[in-house]
Order: structure tokens, then sequence, then C-alpha cells
């Protein structure tokens, strides 16, 4: 019974639900913050985040025409998805003893999924710009899990092939971080681009695009779903960045300097969406499947000649 009254409160609480999207909903702060000062623009109060989630469920859920069942159960899924990478990641570093074997490849697993629910849910509300949107959002998952995951091969490679979190955090304490490596750097800058794309941010936000295609997979959804995505996006915000501390940049992570560590790849996020323009499909799949592959190739092969 203590047990499933630990997982529970794992879960629901810290590292899990509560914790992961409070932490995701300050950083949609700063980034709204940092954004808004870029602009010459003083930017929303702090509780700005919570408030919009909180007024997004108490709108009318008004559903389109014709729409199958997917459409509100996807936005869920993505959700549970996003929150069980949170309590993974936060395990791997405040609990490590709880850390299992394989972690790393479940992680990667239940990233893909909010992406994916996204898709199903914008192609089961049968609007034409959710369609257009769900197929740019296929085209760029197809582009940058190739360069992600090479990424992670390095990493994997570098800690001496294991496959565990806590391994990784504990090869980087003895070891150093990845991220001092001739490899490492090239992996890290690979993942933190690919990490831009995951999160739907410019210049990667093609399957949104609300200047041509009006908010895209998202168009037909209110109230609550729609609270629950832009909630599954706060998370994604806040789990993003610490799996590249974790993967990357680990050795000393007491909490001033883990925190540190995740405002400076939270900074480097908003200064890369305020900078560039939005890229059109076929770009995205030519900078991912071209460069970006490259390089992640490159760190690859000097991971395997331990540079």
């Amino acid at each position: 019974m203590t047990n499933m009254v630990k997982l529970f409160f794992s879960f629901l609480v810290f590292p899990g639900f509560l914790f992961s999207a409070c932490m995701g909903l300050i950083a949609c702060w700063v980034d709204r913050k940092l954004t808004a000062r870029l602009q010459w623009r003083q930017g929303p109060p702090w509780y700005q985040s919570f408030a919009d989630i909180i007024k997004l469920f108490a709108k009318e859920t008004i559903l389109p025409q014709d729409a199958r069942i997917a459409f509100l159960f996807s936005p869920y899924l993505g959700l549970l998805s996003a929150v069980l990478v949170a309590t993974t990641l936060g395990k791997s570093i405040n609990f490590s003893s709880e850390s299992f074997a394989g972690d790393l490849i479940i992680v990667l697993y239940l990233l893909t999924i909010p992406a994916i629910t996204t898709i199903i849910g914008a192609s089961s509300s049968r609007n034409p710009l959710a369609s257009l949107g769900a197929s740019r959002e296929m085209k760029l998952v197809l582009a940058y899990e190739f360069p992600f995951i090479l990424s992670i091969v390095t990493v994997i490679i570098k800690c001496g092939g294991v496959i565990q979190l806590a391994s990784i955090l504990s090869h980087q304490a003895r070891f150093g971080a990845n991220i001092v490596s001739w490899s490492g750097i090239i992996a890290f800058i690979v993942m933190l681009l690919c990490a831009q794309a995951k999160l739907g941010l410019v210049p990667f936000d093609a399957s949104e695009a609300e200047q041509e295609i009006m908010a895209g997979v998202f168009i037909e959804y209110s109230g609550i779903p729609l609270a629950i995505f832009k909630l599954t996006r706060a998370v994604m915000l806040y789990v993003m960045p610490l799996l590249l501390i974790i993967l990357f940049w680990a050795g000393n992570l007491s909490p001033l300097i883990l925190i540190a560590k995740y405002a400076a790849i939270l900074v480097i996020i908003t200064l890369i969406r305020n900078t560039n323009p939005r890229l059109r499909v076929d770009q995205v799949l030519r900078l991912f499947w071209g460069p970006l592959a490259s390089l992640a190739g490159i760190a690859v092969i000097l991971a395997l000649l331990g540079l």
C-alpha cells in the first residue's frame, strides 16, 4: 500500500504532474517576458500563464460537427505522456535508486506521443486547415526524429553503452559533462534544435502558423481540451531543457546550478524563436535531413573515436 501511495504521489505531485505543470507554466512566463523585453514591451505578470489555463477551463468546449472520439481523447494522452517523461527525468535526478534500465528508451518513445496526439486530434476535427496543420506536423516529426535519435546515440556511446538516465548522470559525475567534448557539443547543438522543433516553436511552428492557417492543428479546439494541449506544451517546455541537461550538461546538479543551467537553455530557446523567421516545411526537411543529420552522424563517429 505504501509503495502504491508513493507511486501516485510521484506521478501526481512531485516530480510528476503538479510540479512539472507549475514549472512549465513559469517557464512559459519567462519565455513570454523575455520575448516582450526583446520587443521593448513590458510583458505579462508572473501569474498570466496560470490565469490563461484557468480561463480556458472555464470556457465552453465546442465540438465540431462529425468530430470523432479521438478529437477529445488525444489531448489527455499527450499530457499523460509528457507527465510520464517529467516523472522519469525527475526520478533520475532526485531518486536515482528508482531509475530503471532502459528508461532512456522509454523517454525517447514517450516524447513522440504529444506530436502524434496533435496529429490525431487535428485529423479528427475534419477541418481543412487542421488537416493541413496535421500534414505539416507529420513532416516535421519525420524531419527531426532522425538527428534527435543520433544525438542520443552519441550520448549512449560516450557513456559506455548505458541506456539508463541515472547511469548517464553518474558517468558524467565521474568523467565530466558530455558537452565539454567535440562529439558532445555537436550533438548538444543538434538536439537543441530538435527540441525547438518538438516544442513547436519558431522557426519550426509550421503546423500552427497563425498568420497562414489560423492555428492549424488547434483551430477547432476550445475550452478544456485546448487548455490540456497548452498545458502539455508547458510541461514539454519544462521537460526538454531538463533532458538536455541530463544527457549533456550534468556533473554538479545542485539545485541552484540546475536552475541556472535550465535558465540558460530556456533563454537560448527563446532567443532562437525571436530571431528567426518561420521556415517552410520543405526547408525544415532539408535542414534536419541535411546539415543537422550530417552533424549528428559526425558526432556519433567522433564519440566512437573517443573525442
